[in-house]
């Protein structure tokens, strides 16, 4: 259960929470949120990490490591001076020979409250090109992007003024499998790309399957989402028996 983790963006919506530190990195609950997300996969049965960074992407270099406090093996992609975006950042890995034949992509501000297995389960019994775990958001956490039937995300588009009016009522859960092949013959190499983008075209080709999640999500992308995260997993902390 090989997972990249899409982390090098400018994290522009956080302003200057951001400015020096990347998101990846900041405080939750008394710890970098790395170490909750890298914690989590661990639990779950992730062996493999790939790192995709840019922005501050020494900071986070010299805290995750090789991965070895949480039983993971961590490998690096840098975009460089030139931010390559979620996509072009998955061809880098790609053409640094880090992908698995089929790999997980987790955003890096995402917290989910689900077992990655069942998605990979989904995953191997349909054997898709590409899967996409979506939850029926109905504009309660965020816009929603997706329209999903028949076991497939049928539309995939962000920014619509309305999604609802588009019968739009799910969004990205964050989480998705994609086959290394698809990823070298449909992204640019040393280009950068926007995995919506991708996963706009591929819904429209009937290629994008849809795996229903019933929890919401949690993601730092945003103040709020930051300040909710942050609550929640104090709360939990407070109500755990002493070891």
């Amino acid at each position: 259960m090989q997972t990249a983790i899409l982390a090098g963006g400018l994290a522009s919506r956080l302003g200057a929470l951001a400015a020096q530190r990347p998101k990846y990195l900041l405080d939750v609950a008394g710890r970098p949120f790395a170490d909750h997300q890298l914690a989590w996969l661990a639990d779950s049965g992730v062996e493999g990490v790939v790192l995709c960074v840019g922005h501050l992407g020494d900071q986070i270099r010299a805290f995750v490591g090789d991965g070895e406090r949480w039983g993971l093996a961590v490998t690096y992609v840098d975009d460089g001076p030139r931010l390559l975006g979620t996509a072009g950042a998955l061809r880098a890995a790609l053409d640094a020979g880090l992908l698995e034949p089929a790999f997980a992509v987790l955003y890096g501000d995402s917290y989910l409250e689900l077992d990655p297995r069942s998605v990979w389960e989904d995953f191997e019994a349909r054997r898709p090109s590409a899967l996409m775990c979506t939850y029926r958001n109905r504009g309660r956490w965020d816009a929603s992007n997706a329209r999903v039937g028949g076991g497939l995300v049928t539309r995939y588009e962000k920014g619509l003024t309305d999604p609802a009016a588009a019968g739009m009522d799910q969004i990205d859960y964050g989480l998705a499998i994609l086959d290394r092949d698809l990823v070298g013959a449909e992204i640019a190499a040393g280009q950068p790309a926007d995995l919506a983008d991708l996963y706009t075209r591929l819904a429209e080709r009937g290629l994008l399957a849809a795996h229903e999640v019933g929890g919401r999500f949690y993601e730092i992308g945003s103040e709020q989402g930051l300040a909710e995260l942050d609550a929640l997993l104090r709360e939990r902390a407070a109500s755990e028996p002493p070891r």
